[in-house]
């Protein structure tokens, strides 16, 4: 075969590749159009969260589960502490720890929604596809989050994963099977370290989300760094490392982050002014929230409500 013919066999393929990676895409976009028609989140299977959004979100602030993120249709950004993440149809998201993040919809229309996909990950079937694999699950210090260029075959496993809402009858023998197949899609991908944060459960990671649990479990609790070293069986500077190492932060910016965010959740949705949040979060110094508050949300508590109901309403009324 002349050189030529190779670089036309070779042109060929690739064309062939990029019509088959449009159409992927374009079925996967309609599909989660057909059972999102309305926008909200839907978990049609368990464990697989579809989305929709007719118009850009504020950020939103949450705590990120250990999942897999695809988007189909738009764009979306995410931070965690000074980093920045953004994705869309060519990019997939990956989570491996519970981390507090902020997160929006930057591209999204009445005419061309924002329609998204999330698969959350158990620790049990990570674990299984790295054992058939014949991986070894190490230590790992790779960050719990990010984002990475989605391929032709995880975006296949992927649509096949969605096809299954046509034949729920199937669901329970074939979603496992899928659900695999992307694990191991992602172990051999770029991103194969960070599913170790999800592996064996007598690895640090599994130490590490221990921590992560224990202080979502205490949020209003003061934090006794030493304590939670000694009940992990970690000496306090390792426990920082590696927390920090997993997560990007300390543990006492972790939980500061989280007692922030729920305060915030408490007086946008049940109304609490800055005093009642503050010491519902377990603040003892209400100046002291204040000065945290405007340092991570950029405005002080009450103006901080002020422009986020004004930009919900004006969300409403554009949408309507």
């Amino acid at each position: 075969m002349t050189l030529i013919a190779v670089a036309e066999h070779e042109r060929q393929y690739d064309e062939r590749l990029l019509q088959r990676l449009q159409a992927n895409r374009e079925e996967l976009a309609e599909r989660i159009a057909r059972a999102t028609p309305r926008d909200g989140a839907i978990e049609p299977l368990e464990g697989l969260v579809l989305a929709r959004l007719s118009s850009p979100s504020l950020p939103l602030p949450s705590v990120a589960e250990p999942s897999f993120c695809v988007i189909a249709q738009g764009r979306k950004e995410v931070f965690v502490e000074h980093s920045r993440y953004e994705y869309d149809p060519f990019h997939y998201l990956l989570a491996t720890v519970e981390l507090p993040r902020f997160s929006r919809v930057i591209e999204a229309s009445p005419e061309r929604p924002y329609l998204s996909l999330t698969l959350r990950l158990e620790p049990s079937q990570v674990t299984a596809v790295l054992l058939s694999a014949g991986y070894v699950p190490r230590r790992s210090s790779a960050h719990a989050l990010d984002v990475s260029p989605l391929d032709e075959r995880l975006l296949d496993a992927v649509v096949r994963l969605v096809r299954l809402l046509d034949t729920p009858e199937e669901a329970p023998v074939l979603m496992p099977l899928v659900t695999q197949e992307i694990i191991y899609r992602l172990l051999v991908g770029e991103q194969g370290r960070r599913l170790c944060h999800l592996a064996l459960r007598g690895g640090m990671p599994s130490e590490i989300a221990s921590a992560v649990s224990y202080l979502r479990r205490h949020l209003s609790e003061p934090l006794r760094v030493e304590r939670l070293a000694r009940e992990l069986g970690m000496s306090v500077s390792s426990l920082h490392h590696h927390f920090k190492a997993v997560t990007g932060l300390s543990p006492l910016q972790y939980l500061k982050q989280l007692r922030l965010q729920e305060a915030r959740h408490l007086m946008l949705n049940e109304g609490l002014d800055a005093t009642s949040a503050a010491f519902r979060v377990g603040y003892q110094d209400v100046s002291h929230f204040n000065r945290d508050y405007r340092s991570l949300f950029g405005l002080p508590p009450a103006r901080d409500m002020q422009r986020l109901r004004q930009e919900l309403e004006s969300l409403a009324v554009s949408t309507n």
